[in-house]
């Protein structure tokens, strides 16, 4: 396992241990007003389904970019989160891109997202939005992955107004956040 992705998983294991602790170990950084869009903006990032995707094809949408992996019990906690979010804001141009960060890539990460069913208000659903495949290189494009799960929110503009850091998206401000931007 790469080095990135061993400290990867010792932190998410000490966000596991923080929030089954009661703890809350999210991390949430504001962007300054008037930022610029990051490189990570024309970066191409394999999709699943096999047409590649970039952050650039979403300007005009609200996108949250989650970083996740199969193994992550924090991420597959906010699966259910994610899905729910993507069906109730997408119509309003919200866009979910999960990043699964899986060091078996597609051979892992395919059965899993066919297979897997969340409860999301007490019906079974599989996830609805679209997952890439990252690894370190396109991770060190976004900056700041110290942990699993992150999240980065992009507003229409293109530019970040928020990260979550090795910690799960918070169920009821995440609407807050969006509110300003939808």
């Amino acid at each position: 396992m790469p080095r990135k992705l061993l400290a990867l998983a010792l932190v998410t294991g000490l966000a596991a241990v923080l929030v089954a602790a009661g703890c809350n170990s999210t991390n949430v950084n504001q962007a300054q007003p008037g930022g610029t869009v990051g490189p990570e903006a024309n970066l191409t990032l394999p999709g699943l389904d096999g047409t590649d995707v970039t952050l650039a094809q979403y300007k005009g949408k609200v996108v949250l970019v989650n970083f996740w992996a199969t193994w992550c019990q924090p991420c597959r906690k906010e699966i259910p989160w994610l899905i729910e979010f993507n069906e109730k804001y997408g119509p309003q141009g919200f866009v979910v891109l999960g990043v699964a960060m899986d060091d078996e890539g597609k051979k892992v990460v395919e059965p899993w997202v066919k297979n897997q069913r969340f409860d999301v208000n007490g019906q079974s659903e599989a996830m609805n939005y679209k997952i890439v495949l990252g690894n370190d290189n396109i991770a060190d494009k976004f900056g700041n992955l110290i942990g699993l799960p992150t999240s980065y929110l992009y507003g229409r503009d293109g530019k970040k107004f928020k990260t979550i850091i090795g910690g799960f998206i918070n169920h009821d401000d995440l609407p807050k956040a969006l509110q300003g931007q939808l």
